[in-house]
């Protein structure tokens, strides 16, 4: 069976990743989109989620590549409609508002996938079977990109809700959640917001492991040249690093054998399967710990921005 999917938002992400993604994805095929303002030929296209479910009956599913500000009434209209949902990262703008729809898909009996494609880079699951059989003394993560040459024009992403720097930090937080053996939690921060701005431009966050180890997060939308998205992880057998955002990383200094990125086709894969089994993976720890840095760090002036 081929899941017929409604793709609602054709913006940046959804152009260059979702689209291609679901073209090669076996199990899938997009059978309508909704946009305010994009269309493509030979596709049903609708001005809103609304208007595509109510035209569009035979959907199976949607996979909602809106801003998380406001996509909680979009994916409860799936819902409603008895769909399955793919969110994009993050989820949402709370962690309630994901919980709610957590409970609203089970007690349907649909699937809620609430996909971090980060953690589907070629080096995380190699790094996370290594890291399983090492003793971790430590963990810095280094996230620092060019917000101009990622989010150009996008104001939301500065609005309340939109997170700011913790729109790309949260794909490092994603990873770490992941192959870390033990989780973490955050113990104080400094959020540095420009003074013309409603997120933070950057963000530092210092933490520690269950059992007391220590883990730091830098993350930075004001590097230019080349981007750094690095995690560290020192161990009493040696060092393991990803960097490229979870496409490389090497052991003891040594480079390893990674394998295929293609994150969001195998997120797509991953959403068919769930289906599959009427299963749901709502995983909210990435969202947790940027929710405890607002809550516990102190928000610093910095110059303006734009």
């Amino acid at each position: 069976m081929t899941l017929k999917l409604g793709l609602v938002g054709l913006g940046k992400i959804a152009t260059t990743q979702h689209l291609p993604a679901i073209a090669a994805t076996e199990g899938v095929a997009l059978a309508a989109i909704a946009s305010r303002h994009a269309r493509l030929p030979d596709l049903p296209g609708y001005p809103d989620i609304d208007t595509l479910l109510a035209n569009e009956p035979e959907i199976d599913a949607i996979s909602l590549c809106t801003p998380p500000a406001g996509r909680f009434d979009q994916a409860r209209a799936a819902l409603a409609a008895g769909k399955h949902v793919m969110l994009e990262k993050p989820p949402g703008s709370s962690i309630s508002e994901v919980r709610l729809l957590s409970a609203m898909a089970e007690a349907r009996g649909l699937t809620l996938f609430a996909s971090w494609h980060s953690r589907m880079a070629g080096a995380v699951e190699p790094a996370r079977q290594v890291l399983a059989g090492r003793t971790i003394r430590s963990v810095a993560i280094e996230w620092k990109e060019d917000v101009l040459r990622w989010h150009p024009g996008q104001e939301w992403i500065w609005q309340p809700g939109g997170l700011g720097v913790f729109d790309p930090g949260i794909n490092a937080l994603s990873i770490a959640t992941y192959i870390l053996p033990e989780g973490f939690f955050v113990e104080d921060a400094d959020l540095y917001f420009p003074t013309n701005r409603a997120a933070p431009i950057a963000a530092s966050l210092r933490g520690r492991t269950a059992s007391g180890l220590p883990v730091t997060a830098d993350f930075d939308w004001r590097q230019t040249g080349p981007q750094t998205w690095d995690i560290t992880i020192q161990s009493d057998e040696g060092p393991v690093m990803l960097s490229g955002g979870g496409s490389h990383f090497t052991v003891d200094g040594y480079p390893r054998v990674c394998g295929e990125d293609g994150e969001y086709r195998k997120l797509y894969s991953t959403f068919v399967a769930l289906v599959g089994k009427r299963a749901s993976d709502v995983d909210l720890s990435p969202l947790v710990h940027v929710a405890d840095a607002f809550l516990l760090g102190r928000h610093r002036q910095v110059e303006p921005f734009g």
